[in-house]
């Protein structure tokens, strides 16, 4: 049995609350007694991440900016949802036909993860997509600009393994989700 006991949130106050960015400072307790005033968590929606692979054992991608970074990454289809709203099953079906045009009779969910559970709300959910078919062109965002790439799923590992696919979420739905395949 463990002793590890949670924190004790004192005060909680919004201190930015924005439609693309909320921010929470807390004030707590630790077990031991001391306290932390200024503890901020990022409040994030949910993630759905899709591994689309077609009928030729192919895996789609998507290559796009991430301002954040400055950089282009090549990464699985994915968008975030309010659970509220949509079911992470129908956000990953969303994503996927937004964002490349494709779309898939069966998904299956892989996992649940969390991103970054130290500062982050969010999680993360994994599906699975066999047989993926073209249905239409991708539907994109204002701030959307994505090159659809398709890798042979033979040399998804080596790419990962050179950096040439580096995103955490894609990563683990590949890992995850090949896994299941063998």
């Amino acid at each position: 049995m463990t002793n590890l006991q949670k924190w004790e949130i004192l005060r909680s106050e919004m201190v930015l609350d924005h439609h693309w960015c909320k921010v929470r400072q807390d004030v707590i307790q630790l077990p031991n007694g001391k306290i932390i005033d200024d503890y901020f968590v990022n409040i994030k929606p949910e993630v759905a991440v899709i591994l689309p692979i077609t009928t030729n054992k192919e895996i789609i991608f998507v290559r796009q900016y991430r301002h954040a970074v400055g950089e282009f990454f090549t990464e699985l289809p994915a968008g975030s949802f309010e659970p509220a709203v949509e079911s992470p099953e129908v956000a990953a079906r969303r994503e996927l036909e937004e964002e490349t045009g494709y779309t898939a009779q069966n998904i299956t969910k892989i996992a649940t993860l969390y991103d970054k559970p130290s500062k982050d709300t969010n999680k993360i959910h994994l599906f699975l997509a066999k047989d993926v078919m073209k249905v239409g062109e991708q539907k994109l965002d204002l701030t959307e600009e994505i090159e659809i790439i398709l890798i042979p799923q033979t040399l998804v590992k080596e790419k990962i393994l050179q950096g040439e696919i580096c995103v955490a979420g894609t990563i683990a739905a590949l890992c995850m989700g090949l896994a299941l395949l063998e």
